[in-house]
């Protein structure tokens, strides 16, 4: 018959069997325990008896830097009134009420946790992957954007004009529009340039009220033509890029958690919601600490540059009117087509417009020592004119018209251009050029390169980046797949 022994009396025993006489070698191995445990059995059967070998908590007696009842309370508390509070926010208030010792932001976390307060979330993108930037001063730069989803009692949705401070974080606009179109707009932009002063730039992303980068007006819109009148420059995001502007966009989010969310179909007029944003934005100015900040208020950075918040400063452009049916006149430019790379060509030199207008036509205006490259009448680049050393300027020679020069000869297939002037070979892509789109183009490979050329003249000649594996496929079909005509069985 077998009979089970308890936890106790199984360690009894062994602290018996040792005490017989046997090793605490061959009792560790019968109970399959360590020689470290069959010890410490022993003592506490030496100082307790029968009793000290039943478990024990392992839980400390006492821990000094555990956070005192009454403050996590005040932590529930604060959470509760306002669940836009996160651990940091709360320990900076706490500190501002005195605490002490004031427990850490962790401990906060555990304790808003405990209690249901947020939930266990994983962050889904280290700290360490942003490239952050800030210029070095206020006023330098001001990043704008516009903001939705946020509704009157009536249920008409509204937009906000957003601008923020880049160096202080200083929100230096918020003005609600019912469309956020040309006028309102630039209304909402002088509103603030009469508010707090005229900044040396503005960044925006390329959204067709802000830009005619993109859109298919001649341009420059009114926007460009405000900033323009009032001296400043006016940046735009690469696109697709929305954390260029990061510190705009990291406002909207606490705006539409501590401000649109709980006064979502609340407010019955726009001036009844302007009124309640403005007393938001003072508190999100003068009040909030923010984090980039070292805790402090946005205004305590923003009135180092030297303006006053409160008083109208810089001459502000206010006949917009007569600005938007006068062109802004400039010299005229020479047209260039961008390089794959975002580069055009100007007097043997190459200047830089950016990837993003690769294979755009760009205009290149040479003035004062400057060249200023224009993309839909919108100023994207601005480079210093370079000219040749004197001792480096080269003779004038007769003019002579090149040759061109004739393909090398090796395995050869044809393929159409496509409304680019690229073609498809082996899976990979070969730019001929744009002028000649829905041409027919001979694809030839020669050692390591591909030659494309037209009517037995070589055009471009590129390193051959196409899969090797996939030529077979290439050259099976010599002239290209086989078009579908209408009509034909």
């Amino acid at each position: 018959m077998l009979v089970e022994l308890g936890l106790v009396e199984q360690r009894h025993r062994a602290v018996l069997e040792v005490l017989d006489g046997a090793s605490v070698t061959e009792v560790a191995v019968l109970y399959g325990v360590s020689r470290k445990t069959v010890h410490k059995w022993l003592r506490r059967y030496a100082a307790d008896g029968l009793r000290g070998l039943a478990d024990r908590s392992s839980r400390p007696e006492s821990c000094p830097h555990q956070m005192p009842p009454v403050v996590e309370a005040r932590v529930v508390e604060m959470r509760r009134e306002h669940p836009g509070w996160g651990p940091r926010t709360i320990r900076t208030r706490l500190g501002r009420e005195g605490v002490s010792p004031l427990p850490g932001r962790s401990s906060i976390h555990r304790a808003l946790l405990r209690h249901g307060l947020i939930d266990p979330t994983t962050r889904k993108r280290r700290r360490s992957d942003y490239k952050r930037w800030e210029r070095s001063r206020a006023m330098e730069l001001w990043q704008m954007d516009i903001v939705g989803r946020f509704h009157l009692a009536d249920g008409t949705e509204v937009k906000v004009v957003t601008g923020v401070d880049d160096h202080s974080r200083f929100c230096v606009c918020a003005r609600i529009v019912v469309r956020a179109t040309a006028r309102p707009v630039v209304a909402a932009l002088r509103h603030a340039l009469a508010a707090h002063g005229v900044p040396a730039q503005i960044l925006t992303d390329n959204g067709k009220v802000f830009t005619a980068r993109f859109g298919t007006g001649p341009g420059p819109v009114l926007f460009d033509q405000a900033c323009t009148a009032n001296g400043i420059t006016h940046l735009l995001t690469a696109p697709y890029s929305p954390t260029t502007t990061g510190k705009v966009e990291r406002f909207h989010r606490t705006l539409r958690k501590e401000f649109f969310t709980p006064n979502d179909y609340r407010f019955v007029t726009i001036a009844e919601a302007q009124e309640a944003l403005d007393d938001w934005v003072n508190g999100y100015n003068h009040d909030r600490p923010h984090q980039s900040l070292g805790d402090r208020p946005p205004a305590e950075r923003f009135a180092m540059a030297g303006r006053s918040v409160d008083v109208e400063t810089g001459e502000i452009y206010d006949e917009l009117d007569d600005a938007a049916s006068a062109p802004v006149a400039r010299p005229a430019g020479v047209t260039r087509w961008a390089d794959q790379r975002g580069h055009i060509s100007l007097a043997g030199f190459r200047y830089r417009v950016g990837p993003s207008f690769a294979g755009e036509l760009v205009e290149a205006v040479v003035t004062g020592g400057l060249v200023q490259i224009f993309h839909q009448q919108v100023l994207v680049a601005t480079h210093v004119q370079r000219r040749p050393a004197q001792n480096d300027r080269p003779k004038r020679q007769p003019s002579m018209a090149p040759r061109a020069r004739r393909p090398a000869a090796g395995p050869s297939v044809l393929r159409m251009a496509d409304g680019n002037g690229s073609i498809s070979f082996a899976g990979a892509m070969y730019r001929a050029g744009r002028m000649w789109a829905r041409h027919q183009v001979t694809v030839t490979l020669v050692a390591g390169s591909v030659q494309l050329s037209i009517d037995g003249k070589l055009v471009r000649v590129h390193p051959a980046r196409h899969d090797p594996a996939k030529e077979h496929g290439a050259f099976a079909t010599p002239n290209g797949r086989p078009r579908n005509r209408r009509g034909v069985a």
